[in-house]
């Protein structure tokens, strides 16, 4: 295949884009297809992945998206020896509140009306609930367990902060590598003769087909393609406008760092654990009036928000955790291939996560020289729904906005955006994930007047 003319041209070679062009040529057998991007395939966003997965979220639409994703993952780790490194010890979302019933609400309003049969009330010994022993996921339950009570929590979680009142247990969750996700995908496409070509888009222009220009190797070429599939992450809405379109996309950089628990602070068989409860930092006398006197750090004095992320990382006999908080993400940023992270991060989300699990305190001051400090952005919409399939320009499709849960939106997204592409059928929650939901002003509406945006 001549790679500057082809028939369906993907900008973007990060996780969402790889499966658009995975299951464009392996289930649609679209060969003429070619993937280009600034940097490697797997990289920038998708190379910071958290690489977990979730079929949860606070409205039906985007469970059904999460649970067709993962239905997808699953048929990929069979067919290639969980290659994937796929486990499903589950979500425990946790909160110090005993009857939470916000929080309830959205639970029960996300799996609609298969909430009676998938979510399973404990209280007092426990009675049924089994915790998450292995981390095999064809073994592992689905639903949600809800545990109430101190006691209760503290039997089968006694690293956590004994005020945990409640705890949610998603069972159709777990982590995945998403490096070896992509790269399956890569191997399998570059069979059915699609190819990826290292290359930066510089502009698009459309006669009777486009005419995109790039620059690779140093020097500019033009790309002919019939179709263009807008996959570019953090940098779509840059793409976007070269064929004069706007999209409703913001960015937000989100860190997280990984380090060496030698200390055992944390479980090793414990589910991906978030600690839902907004909180304040504690600091030192001395410690605060220095944040006081510095303005970038005065809201690290302020009460702050929720969803502190803690997991064990490279399995039971591994060592390593991952933490995780998204405490800015009201603070957008234009996109960079290379972030400035914030150096006191590290720090602060220790800080955080020793609430839940206290034995994360003994890391203060003190944490491994060879810990890794990351991030990525979450590209995301307003509602943070995803935009999946045809944009207003003719020839277009999106794969896009997928804060968050880029790797586990990846396989639904590429399936759903394919599907657009060569016009074959696709599930009705569709038409809710692209563009023509702004049509639909009932949706809308719903959605502003609900918490529907599923931040963890």
């Amino acid at each position: 295949m001549k790679t500057d003319d082809v028939e369906i041209l993907v900008i973007g070679a990060g996780i969402v884009g790889i499966a658009t062009a995975y299951y464009l040529a392996v289930q649609h057998k679209r060969s003429r297809l070619l993937i280009v991007d600034e940097g490697q395939p797997m990289a920038l966003t998708s190379a910071q992945s958290g690489e977990n997965y979730r079929n949860w979220w606070p409205h039906p639409t985007m469970a059904d998206f999460t649970n067709r994703s993962t239905d997808l993952m699953e048929d990929i780790a069979r067919r290639s020896d969980n290659r994937i490194h796929m486990t499903r010890r589950g979500y425990f979302l946790v909160t110090r509140e005993e009857k939470p019933d916000e929080l309830l609400q959205q639970l029960f309003a996300g799996y609609g009306a298969s909430a009676s049969k998938l979510i399973r009330l404990h209280e007092g010994s426990g009675g049924t609930y089994a915790p998450a022993l292995s981390a095999d996921w064809q073994s592992a339950p689905d639903g949600v367990d809800v545990l109430f009570g101190r006691d209760l929590i503290q039997t089968y979680y006694p690293k956590f902060d004994r005020e945990v009142a409640t705890g949610l247990h998603i069972r159709r969750a777990g982590d995945i590598s998403g490096q070896q996700l992509g790269q399956y995908m890569l191997e399998t496409m570059r069979l059915s003769g699609a190819q990826f070509q290292q290359a930066k888009v510089l502009g698009i222009a459309k006669a009777d087909r486009f005419a995109v220009d790039v620059l690779a190797d140093g020097a500019r070429q033009t790309i002919k393609a019939d179709i263009i599939v807008n996959a570019a992450g953090p940098f779509a809405a840059h793409v976007s406008a070269m064929h004069g379109e706007q999209l409703p996309i913001i960015n937000v950089l989100q860190q997280k760092i990984a380090f060496a628990d030698r200390n055992h602070a944390v479980d090793r068989r414990m589910p991906f654990a978030i600690d839902l409860d907004g909180q304040t930092l504690a600091w030192s006398d001395d410690e605060r009036e220095a944040l006081a006197s510095a303005p970038e750090f005065a809201g690290l004095l302020e009460p702050m928000p929720g969803s502190i992320h803690c997991r064990p990382d490279g399995g039971d006999h591994g060592e390593w955790i991952k933490l995780g908080w998204a405490f800015n993400e009201e603070t957008t940023t234009e996109p960079v291939r290379e972030p400035e992270l914030n150096p006191y991060f590290p720090e602060v989300v220790l800080r955080a996560a020793s609430r839940l699990q206290p034995a994360l305190a003994h890391y203060l001051g003190a944490l491994p020289r060879d810990r890794v400090h990351y991030g990525g952005y979450y590209p995301m919409t307003k509602e943070n729904w995803p935009l999946i399939g045809a944009a207003k320009t003719a020839g277009v499709f999106l794969a896009t906005a997928l804060s968050g849960y880029g790797t586990m939106g990846a396989c639904a997204a590429g399936d759903l955006c394919a599907r657009a592409v060569v016009g074959a059928p696709a599930p009705e929650f569709a038409r809710s994930l692209s563009l023509a939901r702004y049509e639909d002003k009932t949706l809308m509406a719903e959605l502003e007047a609900t918490n529907s945006r599923g931040l963890l």
